[in-house]
């Protein structure tokens, strides 16, 4: 079963591409991951201290390089779709092994992993349900799961704008809340929290947060996405739309970010 129709979630072939060619820019803009990824870290039940974690989605392997630091003397592996990321984060170490490869389907033998750390990644996954099937098969008893995705609500206000300007999707979609606790609810996984918190960036004009969801490989990646709608009328539309969110700090973006902290069973 799909957590949304088929068709509705990005081809993550065109997800490793645009991912791939961001990999220099990535860290400059990349103040949302970051907030996020800290805050999935302070989230570890405290006491896990993992001799082997995999880090999926690892991107440029900033977090890599945080839990090889957090758990000194752990073997890491940092795993991803997008084989520029790779290449980007090898030499800057933090883990022992770079691999490619899908969150759906893990290159992993089974039992061979205390901790498996995803932020910011698996919101590009159809099949939430598969994943958390392969997680569990890669986590030893006991080991933890701890993930960060997006949900419903997340860039409405570009959303919205979007709609007022031309009635199209512009803007990616992302399941359901509801969607993420009924697969954990489903997994076999101990749940041990699942939340929503929204994280709000601001921005002086629309063109910074574009330029930053670009700059993040993060842009527009719907299949069927409608093409030739940013010539310069629409784009001063969108611009005259989104005014209307202006906030002392700026323009505001949403992001709605569900936080995972699952068990398997020992």
């Amino acid at each position: 079963m799909t957590d949304l129709s088929v068709g509705n979630l990005p081809d993550k072939r065109l997800v490793a591409v645009s991912f791939s060619r961001a990999a220099a820019s990535y860290d400059s803009v990349a103040e949302l991951q970051r907030a996020v990824g800290h805050e999935l870290i302070g989230r570890l039940p405290p006491d896990v201290s993992p001799r082997r974690w995999l880090d999926v989605g690892s991107g440029t392997g900033y977090f890599s390089r945080v839990l090889g630091q957090q758990f000194a003397g752990s073997e890491g592996v940092a795993l991803d779709i997008a084989q520029g990321m790779l290449t980007y984060a090898r030499p800057l170490g933090g883990a022992q092994h770079f691999i490619a490869g899908d969150a759906e389907c893990l290159p992993l033998q089974d039992n061979s992993c205390d901790l498996i750390f995803s932020s910011l990644a698996l919101q590009w996954c159809e099949h939430f349900d598969g994943v958390l099937k392969e997680a569990r098969r890669v986590l030893k008893p006991g080991g933890v799961l701890a993930f960060a995705s997006l949900c419903v609500g997340t860039l409405s206000e570009l959303r919205d704008s979007w709609q007022a300007v031309d009635g199209q999707v512009h803007v990616n979609r992302f399941r359901s809340f509801a969607a993420y606790q009924q697969r954990c609810a489903d997994s076999g996984f101990q749940v041990l929290s699942l939340q929503t918190q929204p994280h709000v960036l601001h921005y002086p004009q629309v063109r910074h947060l574009t330029h930053e969801l670009k700059a993040l490989g993060a842009h527009n990646l719907n299949p069927g996405r409608p093409e030739g709608l940013t010539g310069r009328a629409r784009l001063q539309g969108l611009m005259a739309a989104y005014e209307h969110f202006r906030q002392p700090q700026g323009l505001p973006a949403t992001y709605q970010v569900v936080y995972g902290i699952l068990e398997n069973p020992r």
